[in-house]
């Protein structure tokens, strides 16, 4: 699954169990138009797989991943050890640690291979595509505008819930 152009985020999961967590991080790369590519790989059962895409993303075009995984959640970090681009990582709540275990997983990098770690769940996922734009938005002044505007319509959505509130 591709957006419309080149890819230059790429959204990655452990598991195709993941993908419903996932699809909210892809969904605000659609709202602002940026191209992305889903990847499935495994940093436990395909771990050639998940070493060869890391290598190889910043030569396609890659620059910034998004990594969502549950339980063990090696995955953001096996990437992060194989590239230079930034690492956004999501646990996932898909254990019977009620995802306690992929936070700690995500969060816990040794020094010197940084990832960024965002919220469990779809709300992780949402918050990873969000600073994965900010990022792009530093060289993407049409991108940072979207981003204002996104922004701005966060706050006039709490305006009109407030007004919606006084009339009770």
């Amino acid at each position: 699954m591709t957006g419309k152009n080149t890819p230059i985020v790429s959204v990655v999961m452990g598991s195709d169990s993941d993908l419903p967590v996932m699809m909210e991080a892809v969904t605000v790369l659609k709202e602002f138009a940026v191209p992305y590519e889903v990847f499935l790989t495994s940093a436990h059962r395909s771990p050639d797989r998940t070493t060869s895409f890391a290598r190889n993303a910043s030569a396609r075009g890659i620059q910034v991943i998004i990594v969502g995984a549950g339980a063990a959640a090696h995955l953001a970090g096996v990437i992060a050890a194989h590239t230079t681009l930034p690492v956004i990582g999501i646990p996932i709540d898909s254990s019977s640690l009620k995802g306690l275990d992929a936070l700690l997983s995500t969060a816990q990098m040794p020094g010197g291979i940084p990832v960024a770690t965002m919220a469990l769940g779809k709300a992780g996922s949402k918050n990873a595509a969000l600073m994965a734009i900010r990022i792009l938005a530093l060289t993407d002044k049409t991108l940072n505008g979207a981003l204002d505007s996104y922004i701005a319509g966060m706050a006039r959505k709490i305006e009109e819930k407030q007004e919606a509130i006084e009339c009770l």
